[in-house]
């Protein structure tokens, strides 16, 4: 939360993509229809106007992470010498489990800043993983949890983490 939280919640405000995002993107359209339902559940009236009186950044990013794993068969062996003679063992290990899902990393940031001043106004951001196989590694359903984790408590206090299962 900036120095003027009193300006939060009100007036017009305007959805931008973050660095790097293009508005055309099918993953931006959905963080961005999310974003403006939870802005104009705040109080805030989202136009798609240069003039607002706020500005809104979107940005997020997404990774896919291969869990590793050790090959799937193992091979040992061992000898022995006894007083009744000796012997050699071999043994072989077939592991049979699937491979684990891949980790979807997620990461939305949102910054609202009066429209013309550098200073943001408030700023937060929500993270997560996934895997594969789990509901939120669907990008519609990710979006809408991601931003409705991001204001839950809005404006909240500086420098707050808010921890949302």
């Amino acid at each position: 939360v900036g120095p003027a939280p009193a300006q939060l919640g009100r007036g017009t405000i305007t959805v931008v993509p973050g660095v790097g995002l293009f508005q055309r993107g099918v993953e931006y359209a959905l963080y961005e229809q999310e974003l403006a339902q939870e802005l104009t559940m705040l109080g805030y009236h989202v136009v798609n106007d240069s003039a607002a009186q706020k500005i809104a950044t979107l940005s997020f990013i997404e990774s896919v992470e291969q869990p590793t794993r050790r090959g799937p068969v193992s091979v040992g062996g061992g000898a022995g010498i006894g007083s009744y003679g000796s012997g050699v063992g071999l043994g072989l290990g077939i592991d049979l489990t699937p491979r684990p899902a891949d980790q979807i990393a997620r990461q939305v940031s949102v910054t609202i800043r009066a429209t013309g001043e550098e200073q943001n106004l408030w700023e937060g951001r929500a993270r997560f993983t996934a895997t594969a196989n789990h509901a939120m590694a669907d990008p519609a359903t990710a979006a809408a949890r991601a931003v409705e984790a991001l204001f839950a408590g809005f404006p909240g206090n500086s420098g707050e983490t808010v921890e949302v299962q």
